[in-house]
């Protein structure tokens, strides 16, 4: 088991790297384009880091259907990715505020396009809630109907995002590759260094996936448990990371669009494909977990809407919200 554990350790740091050189590429695309914080952070960088966990529910409905374990691993990774998100990346990215707070310059004090992120929440709880409601649901032509709306409803989120984007770059550090290879600053350069990132990332994420879901057999812990509470952790690291790198360097709009784009995307897309290829059929489990994930974007909307601002506060109750479902699991376990 400590072969394993040690290639976790090393895929860990591959995803960390990784992601260093994505947000890097990232940001010089959203400046070569010509596009601001919204665009960069809420499609750009969340639809390219969501890459690795959108990929686990894929390959295990579609090519491993006939297997109910299998089933249970997709349908709990669809719903488990928006509901880490939305409680413990939260949680992340307000904890992150208070380590690098003296780095920051603006001590514990965020600012945020609160519009953005109010956006991108309000699309996140109208698909998540109707996503998960169609799971009691059983007519097969309304489900088809709810699978068309989502998608649709990602599209005219990307349009609107487009639409209501601004421009407002700050300082960029060079473009790695030029930096290390001596290579020119151009489009190519930049789209060459993001794959090459977003490869590093989806290899990483893969070698820990497979290597934590043999230490969590090891020690004993269900599927369903694995596909809610630790294939999300993992595979939502790029996220959280990118979020991390950007809050020290004082762009906390781009930290919270990486998270909040991230889930309207898993919210839209991959329940889309969950309600069309599975019976899609929730346990109580997967339902908690919904409840929390629903209830902690809630609180940072109202909160938004309510003082229009984003501080630290609904941020870090997103980790109360995650601790109340680990409860839940042992008091049912």
């Amino acid at each position: 088991m400590w072969i394993n554990v040690a290639q976790m350790l090393m895929a860990l740091a591959l995803i960390l790297t990784s992601c260093e050189f994505f947000t890097n590429g990232i940001e010089w695309l959203g400046r070569k384009l010509g596009v601001g914080d919204g665009v960069v952070g809420s499609i750009f960088s969340a639809v390219g880091t969501c890459l690795p966990e959108t990929m686990i529910p894929i390959i295990a409905i579609l090519f491993l259907g006939e297997d109910r374990e299998s089933m249970d691993v997709g349908v709990g990774a669809i719903l488990g990715a928006p509901f880490m998100l939305s409680t413990l990346a939260f949680f992340v990215v307000g904890a992150s505020v208070i380590l690098f707070r003296s780095r920051r310059g603006t001590g514990i004090t965020m600012h945020v396009n609160s519009d953005i992120v109010s956006r991108d929440i309000s699309f996140f709880l109208v698909a998540y809630s109707v996503g998960v409601a169609t799971a009691f649901i059983n007519i097969r032509f309304i489900k088809r109907i709810v699978s068309a709306f989502l998608v649709a409803t990602y599209i005219y989120y990307i349009i609107l995002t487009v639409r209501q984007d601004s421009v407002n770059h700050g300082h960029l550090d060079e473009l790695y590759l030029a930096k290390i290879f001596g290579l020119k600053n151009n489009m190519h350069n930049i789209l060459l260094q993001i794959c090459i990132s977003l490869a590093g990332i989806i290899f990483g994420a893969n070698i820990f996936v497979k290597n934590i879901e043999y230490v969590s057999d090891y020690i004993g812990i269900t599927p369903i448990i694995l596909s809610l509470i630790v294939t999300p952790i993992v595979t939502e690291l790029p996220e959280k990371f990118n979020s991390i790198i950007w809050i020290a360097r004082k762009k906390d709009t781009l930290a919270l669009g990486n998270i909040t784009g991230a889930m309207v995307f898993q919210s839209c897309i991959p329940v889309s494909i969950g309600i069309l290829a599975t019976p899609w059929q929730l346990n109580s489990h997967i339902i908690v977990s919904s409840v929390m994930a629903t209830l902690s974007a809630s609180t940072i909307y109202f909160w938004i809407e309510d003082k229009g601002k984003l501080n630290l506060i609904p941020l870090l109750m997103g980790g109360a919200f995650y601790a109340l479902f680990i409860i839940s699991l042992f008091m049912k376990a």
